[in-house]
């Protein structure tokens, strides 16, 4: 950070008020109050205190808990004042973040538009006549107009990506439940989730692996699994929709989309078309089924009993849920059992899919003019993440029609850090850090080396490339005659070696599992010594089987013995 945590706040507020979006924001916390925690930060931080988001300024959708702010979900009879913030909110917090305040949304999170809310339609901060998409349009604007660093939002049919689209930002939605839902007010709790939005990739990861981690008060969250990918391959194979799926694109739209295909193609990786029509029926259960049943179990009752305390469009779409018969909801989630399983049959041997992140860009009048019909148009490509447990980041692919236009990667349960990093060869970014905070480091030095024959055993498994590494003086290399050809490092002791060039891997917990069981003799897992002065794990090989190779500790690693030998065969 090079600026104060107080020079942040001011240039904030002098950036609110030159932007004169007031119907970006429900509550607007007082200047000299955000002021007195940017100096108290700025102290903790002076005392050496490790704040890794120290600064940062977040903007809060009003649907989500800040301690002491009203909670309105955009509809002031159902206002209350938590007493505790949101976990999501709290774990920001704890990590040096200030929030500005609460945002503006589609009343009860219940639209994808931005505009339906007594606070006003939020206009797109960069074509006013324009939508700003919803239902966490206040928290994309904020973020657009350059107010705060970071928003959260929520998403349960898509509004943790459309906004981040319609006004050219990046939207991150995990796979459901890694960020607690505790302290949100629900709009279909199965299928709810805290988004984040920001300028960059980075930033809006830093935000996410955070958040991430289960909490008592969220039986659904969950913690990443054993086995979770921390990488994307260097040649991923993403899957993109056939040209009929692109039917409710303009031309403009699909130029921009094929736009976006080739420039991942020309980072390196492969693509082929697949029939997404599953998906994009299953996304119909959202609105058109049964499972809009979840939305009148989150605030039926209280529109129910005042109906013209909530807009006309939200009251209509959740009281109408309010017959449904039991047996229609079990019938739905049956066919979404189905729509799952032929997800998985789809996107078998894929990465990831890439789709638009949304069909058009309408007028703030046009929608008022058709605000259901325009609105179910705007989710036909993010509806079904949620319902199929699935993690999106949604970022900008240049222009369509005069407006901005986005492209989602989408992932199974889990992938979002392969999602990431396909997504950052869009944005060119240099890949984010992982999000798990699971990750085993594993040196390595010389069949599993990059570009090695067995380096693909790491690729395979998810692991991720984390940079050089050399050991201390105190280990000695030896050629072994194996198939394929690998070398054994072999501790000697200080100053009875030399220093082994190798490379460090991260890998998830259940791999190296693998590894270990499938290690074959005469290799082993154990302790290096790395020149940096810390320890971790490597392979190395007993001494009894090393005596019987040739020494090649003079060449200081594999590579340099491999072009050593192959410069003697040809000389």
């Amino acid at each position: 950070m090079t600026q104060s945590c107080v020079a942040r706040v001011t240039a904030a507020y002098r950036r609110i008020a030159e932007a004169d979006r007031p119907e970006v924001w429900i509550t607007l916390r007082p200047e000299a109050d955000v002021l007195a925690e940017a100096t108290a930060l700025d102290a903790r931080l002076a005392a050496g205190e490790p704040l890794p988001l120290a600064g940062v300024l977040v903007a809060v959708k009003d649907n989500i808990d800040v301690a002491g702010l009203p909670t309105t979900a955009a509809c002031p009879a159902f206002a209350y004042t938590p007493e505790a913030d949101a976990p999501a909110v709290r774990r920001l917090l704890d990590a040096g973040a200030v929030v500005l305040g609460k945002t503006n949304l589609d009343q009860f999170a219940t639209g994808l538009v931005g505009t339906r809310s007594p606070y006003g339609p939020v206009r797109n901060a960069l074509r006013p006549e324009k939508i700003s998409g919803g239902s966490s349009s206040g928290s994309a604007v904020a973020v657009a107009l350059g107010i705060a660093d970071i928003a959260l939002g929520t998403d349960t049919a898509g509004s943790g990506r459309v906004p981040a689209a319609l006004n050219g930002i990046v939207g991150i939605k995990p796979t459901l439940g890694l960020v607690p839902t505790t302290g949100v007010v629900p709009a279909a709790r199965s299928y709810d989730a805290v988004t984040v939005f920001a300028r960059t990739l980075t930033e809006a990861q830093r935000a996410v692996g955070v958040m991430t981690g289960p909490d008592d008060g969220d039986p659904r969250s969950r913690a990443w699994p054993d086995d979770v990918r921390l990488a994307a391959p260097s040649r991923p194979r993403i899957a993109v929709p056939r040209e009929e799926d692109l039917a409710p694109l303009s031309d403009g739209g699909r130029a921009a989309f094929a736009a976006a295909v080739k420039q991942v193609e020309a980072a390196g990786a492969t693509t082929a078309v697949v029939d997404v029509s599953p998906l994009l029926l299953a996304a119909r259960l959202l609105y058109d089924g049964a499972l809009v049943a979840e939305r009148y179990a989150a605030v039926g009752e209280f529109i129910a009993g005042d109906p013209s305390a909530a807009d006309p469009t939200v009251a209509g779409i959740i009281l109408g849920a309010a017959g449904l018969p039991a047996h229609a909801l079990a019938a739905d989630q049956e066919r979404l059992d189905r729509y799952r399983a032929m997800a998985r049959r789809a996107l078998s041997g894929y990465d990831a899919l890439l789709l638009p992140t949304t069909t058009g860009h309408p007028d703030i009048a046009e929608v008022l003019a058709d605000p259901v019909a325009v609105n179910s148009r705007l989710g036909t490509y993010t509806n079904f993440v949620n319902l199929l447990d699935m993690a999106a980041v949604a970022v900008p692919a240049g222009e369509a029609d005069g407006s901005p236009f986005g492209v989602s990667v989408v992932t199974r349960a889990f992938e979002d850090q392969p999602a990431l990093d396909i997504a950052a060869l869009l944005t060119g970014e240099q890949a984010p850090e992982p999000l798990p905070g699971c990750g085993v480091d594993l040196a390595v030095f010389g069949a599993h080396l990059s570009g090695q024959p067995l380096n693909h055993q790491l690729t395979d498994s998810g692991a991720r490339y984390a940079g050089e590494v050399t050991t201390t003086a105190a280990y000695r290399l030896t050629a072994l005659g194996t198939t394929p050809p690998k070398p054994g490092l072999v501790r000697v002791g200080p100053g009875g070696g030399a220093p082994i060039g190798g490379e460090r891997w991260t890998l998830s917990p259940a791999a190296l599992g693998h590894f270990i069981a499938a290690l074959p003799a005469p290799m082993s897992l154990g302790r290096v010594e790395l020149a940096e002065g810390r320890w971790v794990l490597g392979f190395q090989c007993d001494p009894d089987s090393a005596a019987g190779g040739t020494d090649i500790t003079e060449h200081g690693g594999w590579r340099a013995y491999l072009e050593a030998a192959g410069e003697a065969a040809t000389g």
